[in-house]
């Protein structure tokens, strides 16, 4: 340790005191080298002077002035900023007239409180208003002030306000968001933004890039992209305008030259000149009568009395003296108006001035146009497969009973109902929607299954080989299990609710998209069919089952009992009606009617198909799929109408082939 001296003489002290001065004046200056390095604000970076640098421009803002004012401030890098553009689109901008200092002002009382734009503490209490004046920018300078903003809310911390601020650049697009856009595009930490912003960036430097190449490339780009934000964007730079002129200008990027009377309506083309002041107006009979109205003189008009303008070639005779003597326009003659047409030309002209960038546009919308036709087709053909495989669904238990037995079962409607509704209860007592679902579908086949059973013992058995009374019947069971489910479920529709892992769509493209629920139900029915076959073709109950149905004599003497296939196929084809309940019940409304809705296809499906055979069933309910959707597609607007061109067709269709598609082979082919 140093000891120190405990006293100095006077030319010891001198150089001390100065030391210890600089020491202090250092000392001094810390914190204020400290609030520097922080990231403080600059006292000549704070928004009051900004604002007082550019006072006038504040204190009249314009859409043109305010861009000055805005640069400065976003320049500033003052995080402050955001909320005061915030404050200055709301109209809450004061300034006082004294000094020329700008407040925030609230209400109070008969007088305004003013608060510091930068510190945001009260200044001045009750100031009359009469020294102040409120800044109120028109809607364009809050437009750019919304522009300056988006800015801002691109590189927000919160998710919500950056998706905002890409809702904001969708919906108004301006080519000042380009470069902040761009720039933000690194710092993004959601994937799905980024792509977003990815791909407004190409919109943004499509339309308002700053040289052609780079403009030819974004578009180049937007030839694989089939979103219809995209082809707005592409026919935007496509837009064009029409014009009637003395001659084609030169320089202009002219999309087409059109003639009239061919490529252009005479009417429209002579419209087009008279607007352009190239070619007097037509007379109309309205302005013949009123230029007559207005130039009697002493009974007569033109020469002529006004008993004799009752006919047409009289008011023309007196009207054409009149525009002889210089009163009125000359009269346009259909020999005028085509010297005018061949004196003139028309043509449309695209607002983009650069043929290079609309030649572009043009290669990248046909592309786009070609992909979208094909995805249309494909989104088309998977849509009429998932409704062929519910149509499948609902039409194979009926094939296998009007197959077999011959029976018209009008309430086959009723059986899938019936599986619909149970798929209902069974998720009031398990919540779980997954485990409700693998419940409720062999319990929907065991319920239907049932109910299919006790019909045929109690009413069908009796009324084999008599059609009529068995159509009869079966309808009144129909309408009695209407009622019945009426009675115990109400009138309202019920919910049957999927799985979550059935929500959604599996989406290929923005054109290209089908539901889970739809392509678990096309699963479903590749299932039936595989079980069906397998049923049929592998097992006893399917060897007798074909047996009856090709030559019932035959297989019972074979020792085949009849009745009792009969009363098993119809229970088989009941059960599958139910299980079809559960599978439209997912996508589709549960109520007492849905039946209804699903028997005149499954009827049209078994018939055009083929009676008694699976493979029939499924070319029946693929062929009347695709036709529903072919036609929707082409009217879908009334599907009534769909629904009527479709029932004309398959009469035709079975007028040339009455048997269907696949026709049933053996002895029973002939009956």
């Amino acid at each position: 340790m140093v000891a120190l001296p405990l006293s100095f003489s006077s030319q010891e002290l001198a150089p001390l005191m100065h030391r210890v001065l600089l020491v202090c004046l250092a000392l001094l200056c810390l914190p204020i080298t400290a609030t520097a390095q922080d990231g403080s604000p600059d006292p000549a970076q704070t928004i009051q002077s900004i604002l007082q640098e550019h006072q006038a421009l504040v204190a009249k803002p314009s859409r043109r002035s305010i861009g000055t004012v805005l640069d400065a401030l976003v320049g500033s890098g003052n995080p402050q900023v955001p909320g005061f553009l915030n404050r200055f689109v709301e109209r809450d901008v004061w300034e006082r007239d004294a000094d020329g200092m700008f407040f925030y002002a609230a209400k109070s009382g008969d007088g305004y409180d003013l608060t510091d734009i930068d510190s945001g503490e009260v200044v001045a209490t009750a100031v009359s208003s009469d020294g102040l004046s409120n800044i109120k920018p028109n809607g364009g300078v809050r437009r750019e002030i919304g522009a300056a903003l988006v800015q801002f809310q691109l590189s927000d911390p919160d998710i919500n306000r950056r998706r905002e601020a890409l809702d904001a650049i969708s919906r108004n697009p301006d080519p000042t968001q380009l470069a902040a856009l761009a720039a933000s595009i690194a710092g993004e930490t959601d994937p799905a933004l980024k792509t977003r912003k990815e791909r407004l960036v190409t919109y943004l430097t499509a339309r308002f890039g700053d040289n052609t190449a780079a403009r030819i490339a974004a578009i180049a780009g937007l030839s694989r992209d089939l979103s219809v934000e995209g082809r707005a964007v592409l026919n935007q730079i496509l837009t064009v305008k029409f014009t009637a002129a003395n001659e084609v200008p030169e320089g202009a990027n002219i999309a087409r030259v059109l003639t009239a009377g061919d490529t252009i309506d005479r009417d429209v083309a002579y419209a087009a000149l008279v607007s352009a002041d190239l070619a007097p107006p037509l007379v109309t009979p309205s302005d013949v009568r009123a230029a007559l109205e207005a130039n009697i003189v002493d009974g007569r008009v033109g020469g002529l009395a006004l008993a004799r303008l009752g006919r047409d070639d009289a008011r023309a005779e007196a009207y054409a003296a009149l525009a002889a003597e210089g009163t009125v326009p000359q009269m346009v003659t259909d020999a005028d108006v085509d010297a005018a047409l061949d004196a003139h030309v028309f043509y449309e002209a695209y607002d983009e001035p650069d043929a290079a960038i609309t030649d572009a546009a043009e290669t990248a919308l046909a592309s786009v146009e070609t992909r979208v036709g094909v995805g249309q087709t494909i989104d088309l053909t998977m849509d009429a497969v998932s409704l062929a495989s519910i149509y499948f669904l609902a039409a194979i238990g009926l094939a296998i009973t009007f197959g077999v037995m011959g029976v018209i079962n009008m309430a086959h409607g009723e059986f899938i109902m019936m599986g619909a509704y149970t798929g209902y209860v069974v998720q009031l007592f398990i919540p779980d929607y997954t485990l409700s679902l693998i419940v409720a579908l062999p319990l929907a086949f065991a319920v239907t299954f049932a109910a299919g059973v006790a019909m045929e013992r109690l009413v069908i058995r009796w009324l084999y080989h008599r059609p009529l009374e068995t159509l009869l019947a079966t309808f009144g069971i129909s309408i009695a299990l209407q009622q019945l489910a009426k009675n115990i479920f109400g009138t309202q529709a019920r919910p049957l609710t999927s799985p979550g892992w059935l929500d959604g769509a599996w989406v290929i493209n923005d054109v290209v998209q089908i539901s889970y629920i739809r392509i678990a139900i096309f699963v479903l029915a590749l299932m039936f069919l595989a079980l069906l076959l397998f049923i049929l073709k592998k097992t006893r109950l399917g060897l007798e089952v074909r047996a009856v149905t090709q030559n019932p004599r035959m297989a019972s003497s074979m020792g085949i009992n009849p009745d009792r296939i009969n009363m098993l196929t119809f229970g088989l084809g009941s059960g599958i009606a139910g299980i079809a309940g559960v599978a439209i019940g997912l996508y589709a409304k549960v109520t007492s009617e849905m039946g209804a809705d699903y028997i005149v296809q499954s009827f049209m499906t078994v018939v055009v198909g083929g009676v008694g055979n699976v493979w029939g069933t499924l070319a029946g309910a693929t062929l009347i799929g695709f036709l529903q959707k072919g036609i929707e597609f082409f009217n879908p607007s009334n599907t009534l109408a769909a629904q009527t061109y479709m029932i004309l067709f398959i009469i035709l269709f079975i007028q040339f082939r009455p048997k269907g598609i696949v026709a049933l082979k053996g002895r029973a082919a002939g009956d």
